[in-house]
């Protein structure tokens, strides 16, 4: 059975944007982002709301500049990957192996979750917490960023308790703190 991963970079205050809607301050350095990769190898299916794929349709296109190694990885990871885009107001993806739907559908998730081949990512804060909300989520992977941003977009839903239990910790040179925790709903699934 797949896991619905949550997977987000974040201010030490729990923010994913300040409050003008930037999110230059999260972009990984090379060691951060290799560790993103790593983690990747197991999404099959990227869960994106109109703006989070908005972003990451960066991807998608071929870049002027010279890439690293790790952002080639990448880019050939997240290509290959299939992306379900939520938005009323997109009427066509820019990406290939994507399709659009008009609403959240949470009984559609949890039929894809039963698929045992590959994970599932949920991205961006409006679509997650309606997956947190239908009880979906099975696992949530932070990053914690070094910087106070005072306000801005919520990385976690408010209304939402879950108990989380942690799997795995670790620092990075540069400040960031990675944290995995399965869901208590994960955990009552497993039993």
């Amino acid at each position: 059975m797949a896991r619905l991963i949550y997977a987000t970079i974040t201010s030490l205050d729990g923010y994913l944007e300040d409050e003008g809607g930037n999110i230059d301050w999260a972009a990984p350095d090379e060691e951060v982002f290799e560790f993103i990769n790593e983690l990747q190898r197991t999404i099959g299916t990227y869960l994106y709301g109109r703006r989070m794929y908005e972003t990451m349709v960066y991807w998608e296109n071929d870049v002027a500049h010279e890439e690293s190694p790790v952002e080639q990885d990448f880019r050939t990871m997240w290509r290959s990957a299939e992306k379900i885009v939520y938005s009323t107001s997109l009427t066509a993806a820019s990406s290939a192996n994507t399709r659009m739907e008009r609403t959240f559908d949470a009984n559609a998730i949890r039929a894809l979750k039963t698929t045992p081949e590959r994970d599932i990512t949920v991205n961006g804060a409006n679509l997650a917490a309606q997956a947190f909300r239908a009880g979906l989520v099975d696992e949530c992977q932070l990053f914690l960023t070094p910087i106070v941003l005072g306000g801005g977009k919520p990385a976690l839903p408010s209304e939402v308790r879950l108990e989380l239990e942690l799997l795995d910790e670790r620092r990075f040179d540069n400040g960031v703190v990675f944290l995995r925790y399965r869901t208590s709903s994960a955990s009552s699934e497993d039993a």
